[in-house]
């Protein structure tokens, strides 16, 4: 017997996913509602895209045009800048959220609730970057790429994470919907801190990649630069820099890298425009976070631990604490364990230095 709908959902734009009836099987539907649709926000996703694309080419195009190497305090610069443009960012959505909410009838206090959705999802991607830039380090290290030219490698790089960025987050929005997938990626997150936490991480290896293996077999490899060039022709023949192989190799291992982190900022909310928002600025201030800390990378050895604590909470509230806490487990605890698990792997370098000296 069918039901009448909720008038007062109707009203406030809420639309509840019907229930399957028994012969066809368990539910695997979440009953959720998604706050801001892409149909009905796709401009903001656009302005937002269109934002972006012109901070690139203002980055390549003014203020890196020239190869050079940047150094410490150029890179705390443009450390500050990117994390108070980012703040910016999540304080007008905040404003923006509670004004659209509050048009269409819903509570006003939920873009309350998203804004701090977008620092938690914001601040996990910045703490698993970190990971990602001690493998860079590595990459360029192996290619022996000039400290000139990595800003250019990692500027095309950026290009290129942001654009699978965007692909895994639509793919992610989608299968998030169905509960069978979030338990898998919860145990996924899991199976994978316990593994950085009890297994030694083995030893990188840039030249018997299988990317590179690949690249091979399409055009021979230089032994040396040309420049800041990613191809050059030595006898007529087109054939790959060290700098396209140093490239190859960091967009392979940002997309490793993404298969933890956006679930991980899933496992913090359900709505695709914040994931999309919070992760795209936290890589944008990846290529300055890369030279603030290469030179203390081997400081931050705990560090680690405390990702991989991360992904094991991020994880168990993903298959487990949401449902435990009726659903939706309290953004602030959420924003409370995570600073209580990363302050360790950034304080004790400070302390032990200080004790040293």
């Amino acid at each position: 017997m069918a039901t009448s709908a909720d008038p007062c959902a109707a009203a406030a734009g809420i639309k509840h996913h019907p229930q399957r009836t028994p012969h066809r099987g368990p539910e695997v539907v979440v009953e959720s509602t998604i706050l801001f649709p892409f149909a009905e926000v796709w401009w903001l996703y656009a302005a937002f895209t269109g934002f972006i694309l012109a901070l690139l080419a203002l980055d390549l195009g003014v203020f890196h045009r020239k190869c050079h190497v940047v150094s410490v305090k150029e890179a705390g610069i443009w450390t500050a800048i990117w994390i108070s443009m980012s703040a910016l960012v999540n304080l007008a959505f905040w404003g923006w959220a509670r004004h659209d909410l509050a048009s269409r009838g819903l509570d006003p206090a939920l873009g309350d609730q998203a804004a701090l959705e977008f620092l938690a999802g914001y601040v996990i991607e910045k703490a698993l970057a970190v990971d990602n830039i001690f493998v860079i380090a590595m990459i360029f290290g192996a290619r022996s790429i000039p400290p000139q030219y990595r800003h250019r490698v990692l500027f095309y790089g950026i290009i290129g994470a942001l654009i699978f960025r965007a692909l895994f987050i639509s793919v992610g929005s989608a299968l998030m919907q169905y509960q069978w997938v979030t338990l898998i990626a919860g145990v996924f997150l899991i199976i994978t801190g316990i593994k950085m936490l009890v297994i030694r991480t083995g030893e990188f290896d840039p030249v018997n990649n299988p990317v590179l293996r690949v690249l091979r077999r399409i055009m021979p490899i230089s032994p040396t630069l040309d420049g800041q060039r990613f191809t050059t022709r030595v006898n007529g023949v087109l054939m790959a820099t060290p700098l396209l192989v140093a490239l190859l190799l960091v967009e392979t291992t940002d997309i490793i890298f993404a298969i933890d982190s956006v679930p991980a900022i899933f496992a913090l909310t359900k709505e695709p425009l914040i994931v999309f928002l919070s992760n795209i600025l936290a890589i944008l201030g990846l290529r300055s976070m890369y030279f603030l800390l290469e030179g203390a990378m081997e400081r931050f050895t705990l560090l680690k631990y405390s990702l991989a604590l991360i992904l094991v909470f991020v994880g168990l509230k993903m298959a487990w604490l949401n449902d435990l806490m009726g659903g939706k487990f309290p953004i602030l605890w959420s924003l409370g364990i995570i600073a209580a698990l990363l302050a360790p792997g950034f304080l004790a370098p400070l302390f032990v230095r200080r004790k040293k000296s």
